[in-house]
């Protein structure tokens, strides 16, 4: 279905979302067979009756247990829906990037297609979308998951809120709404996927949450592990540098360099201050070793931070570091 004529023409326009503003649902699946016709069914359940024109976008990230045929039956055989197919498992980042940019609504919701988020909770998302939010985020308040998935979730998505200064209890969830021009700002890669209201947070989009039902899995496996929480602490210092220091990595680099740097240099400078004293040789002290250890390990710190710098200056254009709410012309 054609959604060009209804979906926001620039990035510059106001907020303003109408009623009758087009939806794109995107969908990204990896061997969730039993799940798809049932999904579709909801979904349809939910939007079939509003007036508005809506699109739910299937994206297969390299399913290999017959999901991509069941996606590509309802894309042919249902107005409404599409199939994005990836050649491979590329993960759920790029599954994500690729819909939402196939995607020509005015809203995008993305959600799980595991049947855990519920697309009856699509209308509350378009409702608060159109209080001139850009992001609404899900909120499990009540999970069925196990322990061993929750508890580390919330210890992720507390120590998350307080790095970037959002009010989101879930960063994590997956169910999500963006306003047309948000959604087309996020450049997704690795694990970015799961902070996107920090990203847009950051160029000062308005995000905020709902409490959404969560169900219990009913088919498949988690495609959650320990290696996840391990990239997910990881990928937090990307979206730090990313937020506040893209423009100026240097000052990220210094943070950890410089100190290191003159600590080195105070140990260096203590010993020389002794040896030219007379007080006895210097060359076996370990403090010696640690001094120059210090100072080698902060230059090269701070010589990263420069490339960085470099890097940043002739591939970040500056228009690139903000985004224009509205212009207004007599």
């Amino acid at each position: 279905m054609d959604l060009t004529s209804t979906a926001t023409a620039v990035d510059f326009q106001s907020n303003i979302i109408s009623e009758n503003a087009s939806v794109s649902v995107v969908v990204p699946f990896l061997d969730e067979i039993e799940t798809l016709e049932k999904l579709y069914d909801r979904i349809y359940a939910v939007l079939a009756p509003m007036d508005r024109d809506w699109e739910l976008i299937f994206v297969d990230d390299g399913s290999t247990d017959g999901g991509t045929d069941v996606a590509a039956a309802l894309a042919k055989s249902k107005e409404h829906v599409r199939l994005v197919r990836f050649t491979r498992n590329f993960g759920k980042a790029s599954a994500l990037s690729a819909g939402i940019a196939q995607a020509q609504g005015d809203i995008i919701v993305t959600m799980d297609a595991d049947l855990q988020d519920d697309p009856k909770e699509i209308p509350r998302f378009l409702e608060r979308i159109s209080e001139n939010y850009d992001v609404v985020s899900g909120w499990k308040q009540t999970r069925h998951d196990p322990l061993g998935k929750t508890l580390p979730s919330r210890v992720f998505n507390r120590m998350t809120a307080k790095m970037f200064d959002i009010d989101i209890h879930d960063i994590n969830c997956g169910f999500k709404a963006y306003t047309r021009r948000a959604a087309k700002r996020l450049n997704l890669y690795g694990e970015l996927h799961r902070f996107t209201p920090a990203l847009l947070h950051a160029v000062g989009f308005n995000c905020t949450e709902i409490v959404v039902e969560h169900h219990a899995r009913e088919h498949g496996q988690s495609k959650y592990g320990m290696m996840r929480m391990v990239k997910g602490f990881l990928d937090l210092s990307t979206v730090k540098l990313l937020t506040r220091y893209q423009s100026r990595p240097l000052h990220f680099f210094a943070m950890i360099g410089l100190p290191l740097l003159l600590i080195g240099l105070s140990f260096i400078a203590y010993l020389s201050v002794l040896w030219l004293l007379g007080m006895g040789p210097i060359g076996t002290r370990p403090l010696l070793f640690i001094g120059i250890l210090f100072t080698v390990t902060g230059t090269q710190i701070l010589g990263v931070g420069l490339v960085a710098e470099l890097l940043q200056a002739s591939g970040l254009r500056e228009r690139d570091k903000y985004v224009i709410d509205e212009v207004i012309e007599s």
